[in-house]
């Protein structure tokens, strides 16, 4: 399935309603040059296509709840030119932006500056987000400064100039069923790819080719690709957390950790990691830091329900992941005392999750002033402790030094869990983690 243009409509009304008789103004993404003359492959702004689901850049969205019914959702796009679309491809047009994507009024690109100031005028504010869209920003603040010069005649001008994120943003972080349906499916294939990978790895394959199978099935299962920079480690590779070079040579007796996931061509991604041994079975010193990160996790995604946080969630983590590694002799001292100073982190030195949705680091507050926010069904975070021995980091004073035997293990475990109403879904789940599976 395919979140249809009735859901796209649904967004804008709640977004509509939330912003009272502010004026939103919410800009597509541009074409990002590579070199000289070649852009990137187009990715289109996140907040411009949760509301639109139009795929083109430099369009400019406008939400006008000040406006009459029929006035307030309107596109300004590039128009069809066949001279340009020979060249680039099709674009959808003015007559398009109307009958395919719900708008009320639809204008060519080049009118917008000519137009957005009579659109912006009566609202009581304008919304928009300042420092992202330099194309965009001065015909904001020239139509908004306009207002401004003209107040003490015409008695109005809108009053502020504010972000649209915070109310955007709420709407994202909770995903609606038709979301849970486009994110289970970036799993399905993102687990698959995962399984594949582990299949084909063995020594003396480079990093490279691994990592081709991965993004050769994305590409097979329909999606538009990765979601991200697959990170495919091999060794003391996998302490470096986002290592993306994946061009050395898998060795016998390493480990390999493998983050990877897909992303649909509607944006919805995937992101999973999964670390194996390369020849198939772990060392002593392998399974015992395997075996605790992987509890740390289970514990961590068991955490995952409404009314928990995303803090709770890293803290379970945490304290697992500490008690372990003093069982192992590779931190000492009293437990809560080692998490205060974070005297561990030589070792663990990130967060054990993130929100995940049309972003991979996806938008959404995680703590509203001194409150964490509360976990609540449709949010959907990725849960992912790991462990990177190496020396890359100084051991804190008073903790012990790393035996050889410990260095370069990289491990982490990383799954998407959505919120349920009595708990939570790993999404991931298809893609296997349980020591006994990861050996042959």
């Amino acid at each position: 399935m395919t979140i249809s243009t009735e859901i796209y409509a649904e967004r804008r009304a709640r977004f509509l309603g939330r912003l009272g008789g502010v004026a939103a103004v919410i800009p597509a993404a541009p074409l990002a040059v590579h070199h000289a003359d070649c852009e990137w492959p187009f990715r289109q702004n996140s907040d411009f296509w949760y509301l639109t689901g139009f795929d083109e850049p430099d369009a400019v969205a406008l939400f006008l709840p000040h406006r009459p019914e029929g006035e307030q959702f309107v596109l300004f796009v590039q128009p069809k030119e066949p001279s340009a679309e020979v060249w680039t491809g099709f674009r959808w047009g003015c007559e398009g932006a109307v009958e395919r994507f719900g708008a009320d009024l639809a204008h060519p690109r080049a009118e917008l500056e000519e137009r957005l100031a009579d659109y912006l005028k009566g609202a009581e504010g304008i919304a928009f987000r300042v420092g992202k869209h330099p194309q965009v920003e001065p015909l904001v603040f020239q139509a908004w400064a306009g207002q401004l010069d003209r107040a003490p005649r015409s008695g109005a001008a809108a009053l502020a100039l504010v972000s649209p994120c915070s109310l955007l943003h709420e709407l994202r972080l909770r995903k609606s069923t038709e979301e849970l349906e486009r994110m289970r499916e970036a799993a399905r294939i993102s687990a698959e790819a995962h399984e594949l990978a582990r299949q084909v790895a063995r020594p003396g394959l480079n990093e490279r080719q691994v990592q081709a199978v991965i993004e050769q099935h994305f590409l097979e299962q329909g999606a538009r690709g990765t979601a991200y920079g697959s990170i495919v480690a091999g060794g003391d590779n996998a302490c470096v957390l986002h290592y993306t070079a994946n061009n050395a040579i898998l060795r016998d007796g390493d480990l390999l950790l493998i983050d990877a996931g897909c992303s649909l061509n509607d944006y919805y991604n995937g992101d999973i990691t999964r670390t194996f041994p390369i020849n198939g079975r772990f060392s002593a010193e392998q399974r015992a830091l395997y075996e605790l990160v992987l509890s740390a996790q289970e514990a961590a995604v068991a955490a995952v329900a409404p009314g928990q946080t995303a803090e709770g969630v890293h803290d379970t983590a945490v304290r697992m992941l500490v008690e372990g590694l003093v069982d192992l002799g590779l931190l000492c001292g009293e437990i809560d005392g080692i998490i205060e100073q974070g005297a561990y982190r030589h070792l663990y030195m990130h967060r054990t999750g993130h929100w995940l949705g049309l972003d991979v680091h996806d938008v959404g507050a995680y703590r509203l002033g001194e409150h964490h926010v509360e976990l609540e069904p449709g949010m959907v975070l990725t849960v992912e402790p790991g462990l990177y021995v190496s020396d890359r980091l100084p051991v804190p004073e008073g903790q012990p030094a790393i035996e050889a035997r410990w260095k370069g293990i990289g491990i982490r475990i990383e799954d998407d869990v959505a919120v349920t109403d009595h708990g939570h879904e790993n999404l991931t789940a298809a893609a296997l983690k349980a020591p006994a599976a990861l050996e042959r």
